[in-house]
């Protein structure tokens, strides 16, 4: 009897182990494909320093866009209380424009510029991601809808 109970608890503790790991890689997967909105006012050292990925959202900044050999592009993304210079290497969409709402996802370099490798632009006249809407909102500085 004695050895039975020992089997049953030996074969209990491995089936733990086994469904502990199995959630500890489930949660380490997520948790490297979460990505974070900032807009330029939240952006802090830490961010700068990390090198985390993470979207930064505002508006493009009038008079910022600056376009370079091939497919370059430079433009500073506005709260309108901060800014950050953004460089971004495709095509952009074809509604993004200065003035307009944007999303950018990357990364920051040590010195403070974002590298994107994805930028989205509102789609019509009327929306902005709700994130960002949100946040400029919150700040004083958006009122549309």
């Amino acid at each position: 009897m004695r050895n039975r109970k020992r089997k049953r608890l030996i074969l209990i503790s491995g089936a733990m182990a086994v469904l502990a790991l199995a959630i500890g890689l489930v949660l380490m997967a997520f948790s490297q494909d979460i990505r974070y909105f900032r807009t330029p006012d939240d952006v802090t050292a830490e961010d700068i320093a990390s090198g985390a990925r993470f979207r930064l959202g505002g508006l493009v900044e009038a008079g910022s866009v600056v376009r370079g050999a091939d497919k370059h592009v430079s433009f500073a993304v506005t709260d309108t209380l901060k800014q950050v210079t953004v460089t971004y290497e495709g095509i952009l969409p074809d509604l993004f424009r200065e003035g307009q709402g944007v999303v950018a996802e990357g990364r920051f370099t040590p010195d403070g510029v974002f590298i994107a490798d994805n930028v989205l632009a509102k789609h019509d006249e009327n929306y902005m991601p709700k994130d960002v809407a949100d946040s400029l909102k919150e700040k004083g500085v958006w009122e549309g809808n």
